[in-house]
């Protein structure tokens, strides 16, 4: 019976330090691979850390897997949907979170503009290069390798 609960201690225990990287979940975020982004959803769901940030994430993921799809336009559209419904509600709580503007400005900038998915990219741009300085160093290498390759977000609009 102890060694049961024991067992069933370390299980818990485990969960709760588990965490995802911002590395791992950008370079997830890159790719063009349903399987990676499924996976990736799947650990988010997982993830012990507060619900405002799983959900971000995972509206993010699933905005990025509406773009790979495979399939109808209108199944596509869904998905899309119900990624930007829960990062734009995270959003509404959290206006100033740097990351969750990131997350949608780099979201804006590569989304089909059939979308209509793309009016907030000036003043993600704005908010993002105020506060970048005071952001965690993780989150800075992200934002840093992104305006290689944005046409919005320019590594001297840092501050």
């Amino acid at each position: 019976m102890v060694l049961k609960v024991q067992i069933l201690c370390f299980i818990l225990l485990s969960g709760l330090y588990w965490n995802i990287t911002k590395q791992e979940f950008y370079s997830v975020l890159k790719e063009d691979r349903i399987q990676k982004i499924n996976q990736m959803i799947q650990k988010v769901e997982k993830q012990n850390a507060n619900a405002s940030l799983k959900n971000a994430y995972k509206g993010a993921l699933l905005m990025k897997k509406a773009g790979i799809l495979e399939g109808s336009p209108g199944r596509k559209m869904e998905v899309f949907k119900q990624g930007s419904a829960l990062l734009e509600k995270e959003i509404d709580k959290h206006p100033n979170n740097v990351e969750y503007r990131f997350l949608r400005l780099s979201i804006q900038e590569n989304a089909p503009k059939i979308l209509r998915y793309y009016k907030n990219i000036k003043a993600d741009k704005t908010l993002i290069a105020n506060k970048y300085s005071g952001l965690d160093k993780e989150l800075k290498i992200v934002i840093k390798a992104y305006t290689r390759k944005s046409k919005y977000l320019a590594t001297n609009d840092l501050k």
